[in-house]
């Protein structure tokens, strides 16, 4: 699986909408087997990007080709085989239990009578367990705490087993330990399945630790594109965010991480 994104651009409707959200004439490429990053501040176009890739927005010029493919030539039911979303926001009133909800990820794959096969159960009890959430799966989703209804959703979302898995701060509402277990989790589905995972995050040093490559964005025009090493510069951190910092390879983390002054 390749996402070759060609002469992209985006503009919101500026009388509806907070302006900012916008995509200036991108040209990147997304290799198999990889996991990238998406940073910068608030309304550099991050999400608008994310839903450009799922065609959720249409673009106002440009192309998203996957393996050479236009994404405007799949249907719904194909484009859920190829691309699953966990967003940061995820809201549902009717208490279906977590089982249901997480099941909903196979559900591409269903017949027409929506049944689940032996396949899709052995696939829903896998994930149910690598991510931690056995005990939570006869419970409704509206009693859940906000870490505990967005792991439900990364479940689903890993039950699609699609090749391309995009991430919109989908940790912001988890804790520090079951963020690592997703993130390991990740880590091993593209070694082993050679997935593409995309992921925005506020988070710098964090994103620098998974990373393999990272994405600097500012009011819709990438800033800096490259792995952690090369784009985590003290330079790249002034020119996006505008803030003074210092950058350097921490040993403990086995990456370079950012740090800011109060003074």
């Amino acid at each position: 699986m390749r996402i070759k994104v060609e002469n992209l651009s985006f503009a919101h409707d500026l009388s509806i909408t907070m302006p900012g959200n916008t995509i200036n004439n991108f040209n990147i490429e997304f290799e198999q087997g990889n996991f990238y990053s998406l940073l910068g501040p608030n309304g550099s176009g991050k999400t608008t990007f994310l839903d450009l890739l799922t065609g959720y927005l249409k673009p106002d010029s440009g192309n998203v080709l996957f393996n050479d493919n236009n994404i405007i030539s799949f249907s719904k039911n194909q484009l859920s085989r190829k691309i699953a979303l966990v967003s940061q926001e995820y809201s549902i009133n009717f208490p279906y239990t977590v089982k249901e909800i997480v099941t909903m990820g196979r559900h591409p794959y269903m017949g027409r009578f929506l049944s689940l096969d032996k396949k899709d159960k052995d696939i829903v009890k896998h994930i149910a367990s690598i991510t931690d959430i056995n005990d939570l799966m006869e419970r409704t989703i509206t009693c859940l705490s906000g870490g505990e209804k967005q792991r439900c959703v990364f479940a689903r979302a890993l039950c699609q087993q699609t090749p391309v898995l995009l991430l919109d701060e989908a940790f912001s509402n988890m804790d520090i330990n079951h963020s690592f277990n997703l993130l390991k989790i990740l880590k091993n589905m593209i070694r082993d399945n050679k997935i593409i995972v995309i992921s925005v995050f506020h988070d710098i040093n964090f994103a620098s630790i998974w990373s393999d490559k990272m994405i600097f964005l500012k009011k819709g025009d990438i800033m800096a594109y490259g792995t952690p090493n090369d784009v985590m510069t003290e330079a790249n951190i002034k020119k996006v965010y505008d803030i003074k910092a210092k950058v350097e390879h921490n040993a403990f983390a086995k990456a370079k991480q950012v740090y800011f002054s109060t003074n």
